[in-house]
């Protein structure tokens, strides 16, 4: 009988399992629990243990709400009781050394998500010969509250202390530490873009990956709003003392009661990134186009529709379009261009497809601009037939990890979605990690762009015309 598989760290010895020539290692704190004394602090060393700590099982995950109505049937969630919730997983090739890294780092609009769910397994990666790790970090009003006597962007400190915490320990599970990869999509692409924003997290990264990740940081009395806002709510000051005071469950049910009815597009202040001499100097969107760390960025082709569905989209009118595109200053030569790059297309989908442009396509295209010799982009536009989805926001990601027969993937890819695309793309971000080359060239001059679909393609970036119009 094989033994358990060991890793000797700072802090202590660890004991996971092993199957299919894949060792997992689950749970490792990376920072202390971030409540009691803790609570609203900068993230704290974890404590060392004695003797052989058991790793076999995931850690706690952050307080946060499921969601709920349409996209709760879509999304999935975990719920794991516990307070020391800031731990790293790590899948790793058994008997491997000076292996190449990839640091996964979850979506979830900043107050959702969980390294935990199945779909987010690092097997595919390990079995590629690459060292896989994913985070928690706090979330919603734990980690991204606007506070007085607060340090600003809590989860954003975590990840950076997870990435100390790789660069400092992955030898003991085979890594290399100069050659991290930090990926991340969504909320999680925004936090990699934070990083490589950061002169010292920039430092430990060797390349990244930022699938549908909003690069826009805010200055911090926009980024408060949404605390402010359940301050009033709650009643009670909105520094550390009055947001101490108040247990995780309150907090969240406040915030679940400001925000119903809201979507990333409208409605609520989300939680956002606020502008802090401290944490984050500059928005990512004004820093990335000036850096050379190679990049993996893209987005999908029809993003907005996992937040619209159908009858959502029915009911935008051609007088809301028109207030959008005044209020967001969109000229109505792009509004045009926009009409003509999407044929037949109906009010609401043309709302859709300017605003998460506006969100997330465009900047990612500005950054590629500024930097096209050290950028690859990829559209993803292979259409789910499951709700009239087509390619909507987070649909890659059962295709990146290679888990299409996951229950999240077949929610939202349905039963029948393509191996091949699946098999390409995941090739693909491991020959991103492994050497820098996802088999497609840099964006260049001509602005080249893998197009994944179910016969995918290089091609320049499609509607081009309308997207450069948008402001900046």
């Amino acid at each position: 009988m094989t033994s358990a598989p060991h890793a000797t760290l700072s802090r202590g010895v660890v004991r996971g399992s092993e199957a299919e020539g894949v060792v997992r290692f689950l749970g490792i704190p990376y920072a202390a629990a971030p409540f009691g004394e803790n609570r609203f602090r900068a993230p704290q060393p974890a404590a060392a243990w004695e003797g052989t700590r058991e790793a076999t099982s995931f850690g706690p995950t952050p307080p946060q709400v499921p969601y709920a109505g349409a996209i709760g049937e879509l999304l999935g969630s975990v719920h794991i009781d516990g307070d020391d919730i800031l731990t790293a997983n790590v899948w790793a090739p058994t008997a491997t050394s000076g292996a190449p890294v990839l640091l996964w780092i979850h979506g979830g609009a900043l107050e959702r998500g969980t390294a935990a769910l199945p779909l987010y397994d690092g097997t595919v990666f390990a079995k590629a010969g690459i060292v896989f790790v994913s985070i928690n970090y706090r979330l919603g009003s734990e980690g991204f509250s606007v506070l007085d006597g607060v340090p600003r962007n809590l989860g954003l400190r975590d990840a950076a202390a997870a990435l100390e915490w790789v660069h400092r320990e992955i030898e003991a599970f085979g890594g290399d530490p100069a050659r991290i990869t930090a990926m991340g999509e969504s909320a999680g692409g925004a936090i990699v873009a934070g990083l490589i924003t950061r002169d010292d997290s920039r430092a430990l990264i060797a390349r990244a990956i930022i699938e549908s990740g909003p690069l826009q940081a805010q200055t911090a009395k926009k980024a408060g709003r949404v605390t402010a806002q359940l301050a009033k709510l709650l009643r009670v000051t909105a520094d550390r003392e009055g947001f101490a005071a108040l247990s995780p469950a309150q907090l969240l049910e406040a915030r679940k009661a400001q925000s119903a009815g809201s979507s990333p597009l409208g409605g609520a202040p989300g939680f956002q990134f606020a502008i802090d001499e401290d944490s984050l100097p500059r928005s990512p969107h004004e820093v990335l186009g000036g850096i050379d760390t190679p990049l993996l960025i893209g987005s999908n082709t029809d993003e907005y529709r996992l937040w619209f569905p159908p009858e959502a989209l029915a009911a935008i009118s051609g007088v809301k379009l028109q207030a959008a595109r005044l209020l967001s200053r969109i000229p109505r030569r792009a509004l045009a261009e926009y009409r003509a790059a999407f044929p037949g297309a109906s009010t609401g989908e043309v709302f859709g497809q300017l605003v998460t442009d506006m969100m997330l396509r465009a900047p990612l295209s500005r950054v590629a601009v500024a930097r096209p010799e050290t950028t690859h982009v990829y559209e993803f536009a292979w259409p789910s037939p499951v709700r009239d989805l087509r390619a909507a926001h987070a649909l890659e990601l059962g295709f990146v990890f290679d888990r299409l027969r996951d229950d999240e993937a077949v929610r939202m890819a349905g039963p029948d979605a393509p191996q091949q695309l699946a098999t390409e793309m995941s090739e693909s971000w491991v020959g991103f990690v492994t050497d820098g080359d996802p088999g497609w060239p840099a964006y260049g001059a001509e602005r080249r762009t893998r197009l994944f679909d179910t016969v995918s393609t290089t091609v320049p970036q499609r509607r081009t015309a309308g997207m450069d119009l948008l402001p900046g």
